[in-house]
């Protein structure tokens, strides 16, 4: 009688790693040009000015560390996962009338795996962001645009 356990465990091993990006243990990365708003980004240039907010779960709770950040357009904030799996994600409805907000991120999922936002949204306003499945437990924070 033949083994019929190692197909069923190879298709779901290669099923696994292209789920996963496809190139075992490489955290994907994001467009730091882009921040989701390719249109947007074309109209702003980096700065160089790179503001880190790491996104962590531990037993103080999930949230970003620092929650309040003050950018200005071209500045990149990067988020980086230290602990959990997050996401970012500029809600339109808490920014109302709000245009250009970069797309919600993918959920990150291994430490040191990063969001780059270069931010081009107006200056003079402050915007709320979250952290989709961790937002009540309290994983939010504002994005002041100087």
């Amino acid at each position: 009688m033949r083994n019929q356990t190692l197909p069923w465990t190879s298709l779901c091993v290669v099923a696994l790693i292209t789920a996963c990006g496809g190139k075992g243990g490489e955290a994907p990365k994001s467009d730091a040009a882009s921040g989701g708003n390719a249109s947007a980004a074309n109209s702003v240039k980096p700065t160089g000015k790179v503001i880190t907010v790491e996104m962590i779960a531990d037993e103080k709770g999930s949230r970003f560390a620092p929650s309040e950040i003050e950018a200005h357009p071209g500045d990149v904030v990067r988020f980086t996962l230290t602990v959990g799996v997050h996401n970012v994600h500029f809600l339109a409805d808490s920014n109302a009338g709000v245009a250009n907000l970069p797309e919600p991120s993918e959920m990150l999922q291994l430490p040191g795996q990063t969001y780059d936002y270069t931010v081009a949204l107006a200056p003079g306003k402050t915007y709320y962001f979250q952290c989709d499945p961790h937002v009540p437990l309290g994983m939010k924070g504002h994005l002041k645009v100087e």
